[in-house]
């Protein structure tokens, strides 16, 4: 550990601190949250969350290492809309969009849409930033604007040159997030997300925790379920992540990659099928081209500067998370390639200053590769992408080039050695001008000689192997589409067979990302039933498919956070 030879002797003390065995041997309350926790103060909320005066704010502090619960704190925001009919209350639902890297702040204004109000009527509604996210310690790994910059190029079948760049932009990317998080990098992962969903539940004072995830947050709810169990109160997992421990996260992108395709071809279908509106093509390979004719164009001249080939796939990738988007998106294509550029430019220039997408981008990379072990030699990723791309060529190499900073990641020890350099630099630089400051490097270097010791005790951990005894934990209701891409079916199996006495409702022919109280009215009835009075259905059982778009039929914004704002889960 490079910074730590320069002061061995502070290691050493550290060290045999630590190695002395607590006092006491005191039981730990199976019904306590994993570290102490103070009642949530709620009041106006700041300005930059946009939420208006009916929702109310607080912070939760967790710790940044449950490991050492007196060491460094962070603070997560929170956001709560009080149950509309108080004698009716049942206590708190607390809902997580995905991600990894997505907010829930603007959840409690769902009670307000009209799929939504029964259910507001009992719960308050909580919604949070994890970890990382928006103002809960944000993470960052590269400059925002540097991140937003466009135009950008996407490659179906990238060349040798290409693959080079890219590479070097991971390898970049991942020194970049050691080196702005230092050794506080470790702890932004799924296990600590589930310990603070435990201290969100004690600090709004519920005994039992009632819980909605979707995507991403089916994972980090299972791991939660895992961790405890005796602590569910009830718990709906909306568009299940394969939680099978060999599955976490390198071979879920790459079923992810395979679903996507799949639900790129029912969208070039129903294009076609519509062909009398689009003008597009009569069968999926002539849409197929006008697609590809229209990314050529761009990667000649980028529209408004801006939008190239990487901007246009950005924006049609979401076809495969929703089917709302699939009429704009081919009224869109149509226009620009019969001389309208205005629907496309609306629909896939980048916006803002990149601070939250980089953000976003950052939680999500950090989570996924702290969780798991990933392929460290690039000639896999090669290897295993070239051979799907052969029939998987629509989502393929972005999703690898999403990841690949997880092939570069620094472990545990390096993290916390990055942190201790930086106390370092940190600490000269004061001295300097006179105003020295040691405890921060002291912290620094304490965190650094722990985690080496936590390695050399424990080793290399691996994702958590979800499951529970049966009876452990009270039924909780799944629910997932055939055709979801983001979240492939086969991981609702898997999860289904990890806990018993869970119920699995299956939209059947469907592909929308994220399917509770949505347009569905038979998987909206299993939803209620169960939150409002605890009923599940059957083991397995099935609801006929939404209804196809219409030819345009406009963007609806029901439910803004199910629509993805992290690439990827």
């Amino acid at each position: 550990m490079r910074a730590l030879a320069l002061y061995g002797a502070l290691g050493s003390l550290v060290l045999t601190g630590l190695a002395s065995p607590p006092a006491g041997g005191t039981v730990r309350d199976p019904a306590a949250p994993p570290a102490p926790v103070h009642p949530l103060a709620f009041g106006r909320c700041a300005a930059v969350e946009h939420l208006p005066p009916t929702v109310e704010c607080g912070t939760l502090t967790v710790p940044l290492d449950y490991a050492r619960p007196n060491g460094k704190k962070i603070k997560l925001t929170v956001s709560r809309a009080r149950a509309t009919e108080p004698g009716a209350r049942q206590g708190a639902l607390v809902f997580n969009p995905g991600g990894p890297g997505a907010s829930s702040m603007q959840f409690p204004l769902y009670g307000a849409l009209p799929h939504w109000q029964r259910t507001a009527r009992a719960y308050d509604f909580v919604g949070y930033a994890p970890r990382g996210v928006g103002r809960s310690a944000p993470l960052s790994c590269q400059d925002p604007q540097e991140f937003a910059k466009a135009p950008t190029d996407s490659a179906r079948y990238p060349s040798d040159a290409f693959k080079r760049r890219k590479v070097a932009e991971a390898r970049a990317y991942a020194r970049g997030c050691a080196q702005r998080a230092g050794a506080d990098l470790p702890f932004y992962n799924s296990i600590n997300n589930a310990r603070d969903l435990d201290m969100l539940r004690a600090a709004l004072g519920e005994k039992k925790l009632t819980f909605m995830g979707a995507s991403y947050g089916t994972y980090f709810g299972a791991v939660y379920a895992t961790l405890f169990p005796g602590h569910v109160r009830r718990m709906i997992f909306d568009s299940v992540v394969n939680p099978e421990p060999r599955q976490i996260w390198y071979r879920n992108n790459l079923d992810q990659s395979l679903a996507f395709e799949r639900r790129w071809h029912d969208w070039l279908r129903w294009v076609a099928k519509h062909h009398d509106t689009y003008h597009l093509g009569t069968r999926q390979e002539a849409v197929q081209h006008s697609y590809d004719t229209a990314l050529a164009r761009l990667r000649r001249t980028p529209l408004n500067g801006k939008i190239g080939p990487a901007q246009l796939q950005g924006a049609f990738l979401k076809t495969g998370y929703n089917d709302a988007f699939w009429s704009m998106r081919a009224d869109a294509l149509s226009k620009y390639l019969h001389g309208d550029a205005k629907p496309l430019a609306a629909q896939a220039m980048p916006s803002g200053d990149g601070k939250d997408e980089e953000n976003a981008n950052a939680v999500y990379t950090a989570v996924e590769c702290n969780d798991a072990a990933w392929p460290r030699d690039w000639r896999t990723w090669d290897r295993d992408n070239t051979s799907l791309a052969r029939t998987a060529p629509f989502e393929t190499w972005d999703n690898v080039w999403m990841n690949l900073p997880c092939a570069f990641w620094p472990d545990r020890r390096e993290s916390a050695a990055d942190g201790a350099e930086e106390a370092l630099r940190t600490a000269t630089d004061r001295a300097a001008k006179g105003g020295a400051n040691g405890g921060e490097l002291a912290d620094a270097y304490r965190n650094a000689t722990a985690t080496e010791l936590d390695d050399a005790l424990r080793g290399q951990r691996g994702p958590l192997n979800i499951r529970t005894e049966p009876g452990a934990l009270p039924p909780v209701l799944l629910l997932a589409a055939e055709r979801d891409a983001a979240t492939p079916y086969p991981g609702a199996l898997e999860l289904q067979r990890r806990l018993p006495g869970s119920s699995l409702v299956t939209e059947r022919g469907a592909g929308t990302h994220g399917v509770a109280l949505g347009d569905n009215a038979c998987v909206n009835a299993h939803v209620e039933a169960y939150l409002l009075r605890g009923k599940v259905p059957g083991h397995r059982v099935y609801c006929a498919p939404r209804a196809e778009p219409v030819p345009g039929q406009p963007l609806r914004r029901a439910r803004p956070s199910l629509i993805p704002t992290v690439k990827g889960r």
